[in-house]
């Protein structure tokens, strides 16, 4: 059936960079040269990718103008699909946990607030099934074997608290998903056994690790690859980092709501009058409900200190327009 509706429009937006600077090949720096956007619809609404893209600018460099997308765009989507991971874990645990039928898994995603419909669900069931079976073949083996080494990704998709985790292991060079599978626990031993399965299949030396730094992911890497450099994700890393200061700037955004509260009261007394002073009251209404309702884009565009600037600002024309007495 085809759409009858408009998608939900992004109100998110996250620019990915590439965590690596210089090619992989020559060892020189790679600038970012152009940029890719993609919409993706996630569990929690849809988002707007901004991806940052480098390329080798090397003559003669086995990588000469090829392009290195951002390593954290793997963990969101699979390349070229428009609905996030997590609702393709989120899939295929209703159906092999739950055993709900499709009718059933649209209906639970629909209520969550994922515009899809039954034919896409069984799309995206089919596109859980392939990374589950993913191995590493020989034209994998292959393709790794030409780059002669690897840059592991380690990251965990759980649907809701209690479902299993859908773990995939990808390189961070190719964007290949070399093993995916669903585990009941994050333990450490579990998942240093996943990591030792494709370090033997690759057949290649690994050069790093990345993941978000979760206590046991750390533990695994320790366990499994004790050589290997292990880095943190720079985007967990700087969410983790901003956390005290996100908590205080909600909860000062919190106080100085309170400080405003009331603003109906005066629209209405202000109601079926058209005087200046009737529209300015409204106009300085407005502007203080769109204060109250911008949440700006923690943590580098605090919604707190954002409200404040911008309350200070109404009281200020307030304040200049009880001088001059109009």
């Amino acid at each position: 059936m085809a759409r009858r509706e408009a998608r939900p429009r992004a109100e998110r937006e996250r620019v990915l960079r590439p965590l690596r600077r210089c090619c992989p090949d020559c060892g020189r720096r790679m600038p970012i040269r152009y940029e890719n956007r993609r919409t993706v619809a996630t569990l929690d609404g849809p988002v707007r990718l901004r991806l940052k893209v480098r390329r080798c600018e090397t003559a003669g460099c086995a990588r000469h103008h090829r392009p290195y997308r951002p390593e954290a765009e793997g963990v969101i989507a699979l390349p070229r699909h428009e609905f996030g991971l997590d609702v393709i874990a989120s899939i295929g645990a209703l159906r092999y946990r739950e055993h709900r039928s499709v009718p059933e898994i649209h209906h639970a995603l629909r209520e969550r607030g994922v515009a899809v419909c039954e034919r896409t669900v069984t799309n995206l069931l089919d596109r859980y099934d392939e990374p589950v079976a993913t191995t590493v073949d020989e034209p994998r083996r292959a393709a790794l074997a030409v780059q002669q080494r690897v840059v592991l990704a380690i990251d965990g998709l759980q649907p809701d608290v209690g479902h299993e985790v859908l773990w995939v292991v990808r390189d961070c060079l190719s964007g290949r998903v070399l093993l995916a599978r669903s585990l009941l626990s994050a333990a450490a031993a579990d998942l240093a056994g996943l990591l030792r399965e494709v370090v033997a299949a690759v057949g290649v030396p690994v050069d790093g690790v990345v993941s978000d730094g979760q206590h046991s992911v750390r533990r695994a890497v320790q366990e499994a690859l004790p050589e290997v450099p292990h880095q943190l994700c720079q985007f967990h890393y700087l969410r983790e980092a901003a956390l005290p200061i996100f908590e205080a700037d909600r909860h000062a955004k919190k106080e100085l709501k309170k400080r405003v509260r009331g603003v109906r009261p005066i629209e209405r007394a202000a109601e079926g009058r058209d005087d200046p002073e009737a529209e300015a009251v409204r106009g300085y209404c407005a502007a203080v409900r769109s204060a109250l309702t911008d949440d700006g884009r923690p943590p580098l565009a605090a919604s707190g200190l954002r409200l404040q600037a911008r309350l200070e600002a109404i009281a200020g024309s307030l304040r200049r327009v009880g001088e001059r007495g109009d």
